[in-house]
């Protein structure tokens, strides 16, 4: 988390201020993300749907971020799409545009691991800022130890939402 630290400070990213593994067992982990962003809520929102503008390229499968999609509405897949190739990364089940998007998504090597996982993106503006917590929950099977790459996780997820905050906080 000290690369991630120093990456953010001499990048300029908005710093989680609280990013955390809340809990974790071999079968499951929830992970919380906290984001302060110079930016209005409706710029974070646009932001967010756009995650060809902001998801790392070396966090797809395809190895170009450009390749993802997201739609706000029920049942929307956020999905990659590439010459040879496709993967669901997740499905929208809830959207309040401008405050609220859950995702029922096992991320990258979690199809494998992971029954299942939801990513809810919640976001509350207050004086010109935006406070965006990211919840990532993930349960699976004991035997794959999830609680040993909870921490990974956590790094990653810090990267991807730590790059969605800084690309909505662009004048």
């Amino acid at each position: 988390m000290r690369g991630l630290l120093a990456v953010a400070l001499l990048t300029g990213w908005p710093l989680a201020s609280l990013a955390e593994v809340k809990f974790a067992a071999p079968d499951t982990f929830m992970i919380e993300q906290r984001f302060t962003i110079a930016a209005p809520a409706t710029k974070v929102w646009d932001t967010l749907l756009h995650p060809e503008a902001w998801w790392p390229s070396d966090h797809t499968w395809s190895g170009d971020r450009r390749n993802l999609r997201l739609s706000a509405e029920a049942g929307a897949c956020f999905c990659e799409r590439w010459v040879g190739g496709s993967v669901e990364h997740g499905r929208v089940v809830m959207s309040i545009p401008g405050s609220l998007l859950r995702l029922n998504a096992t991320l990258g090597p979690l199809q494998e691991m992971a029954l299942s996982g939801v990513i809810t993106v919640s976001l509350t503006e207050k004086d010109s800022k935006t406070e965006m917590v990211v919840t990532h929950r993930v349960s699976g099977d004991a035997s794959h130890k999830l609680d040993a790459i909870a921490p990974i996780v956590d790094q990653v997820n810090a990267q991807q939402f730590g790059a969605l905050a800084a690309e909505a906080a662009k004048p």
